[in-house]
């Protein structure tokens, strides 16, 4: 069944220049707010690590998830579909039992698994934890992805807060605030990306339910000028949505949660 979706209030406006973009994504109702838009020039210039969050002490760190955007409970699965130039996309993020101790800090493991079509294309464990203000961090990833060109699986974009220069980024700050960019992760050259708050009180209809105060981030990497993902997250939920703007402009949604 195709999906029927709106994003309630919804502009671009860029940040860097001088002109005004109106943003449609087909089967979508777009009024309102504006949405900051960063230009290829200026995502190139935040090639940096300007906006590399403060690292605190692993002391500093305490067990579990209490921030409301990401809304991690142990044995929680989010499942996700979406349509894309190449099939049918299922992704299944499941908050594991399982930790793993990266630069003194034992980050719970998040299992990222995604199908096209029904069939394994990868699957990725991902390290986070949250301070004790809130802010959840990223430590990093080992991901396994099949490669269609050379028919084996890849693991390249793996990395590992503490290893080889990497650094811990930041998925979601603890207070988001309009404006406020951060960088999710640093491993330089293969993974640097970053995000920017852009609006604090959306709403989003989805077939599996509506939302109301949603926090709405824009997401890029300097490795890959001119692409951004639009990211929705309800409070107390979760990520609810995803868009891709550019490169069929891809929609990925909520489908389902499964609590413990």
């Amino acid at each position: 069944m195709k999906k029927k979706w709106k994003i309630m209030e919804y502009s671009c406006v860029a940040v860097f220049g001088v002109f005004i973009l109106g943003v449609l994504f087909s089967g979508c109702n777009v009024t309102g707010e504006d949405t900051p838009i960063l230009d290829e020039d200026s995502q190139v210039a935040l090639k940096s690590m300007s906006y590399l969050p403060e690292f605190p002490g692993a002391w500093e760190f305490v067990p579990g998830f209490t921030n409301e955007f990401v809304a991690f409970e142990t044995g929680k699965v989010f499942v996700y579909e979406g349509e894309t130039e190449d099939g049918m996309e299922t992704i299944k993020v499941t908050v594991t039992d399982r930790t793993k101790e990266i630069k003194g800090v034992m980050t719970t493991v998040v299992t990222d698994t995604v199908w096209l079509d029904g069939e394994l294309m990868e699957a990725t464990d991902d390290w986070f934890a949250e301070d004790n203000e809130g802010n959840v961090w990223y430590f990093g990833e080992y991901s396994e992805e099949w490669d269609d060109e050379e028919e084996e699986w890849s693991t390249e974009g793996s990395w590992e807060a503490g290893v080889d220069g990497a650094l811990p980024g930041m998925l979601m700050p603890a207070h988001p605030k309009m404006g406020m960019k951060y960088q999710q992760e640093f491993y330089e050259d293969e993974a640097e990306d970053m995000a920017m708050v852009i609006n604090l009180n959306k709403t989003v209809e989805i077939e599996y339910d509506t939302f109301e105060g949603c926090l709405e981030t824009m997401e890029w990497t300097p490795l890959e000028p001119g692409g951004r993902e639009h990211k929705f997250y309800a409070p107390g939920v979760g990520m609810v949505l995803e868009l891709q703007p550019k490169g069929g402009r891809i929609m990925i949604e909520l489908v389902s949660i499964e609590m413990p």
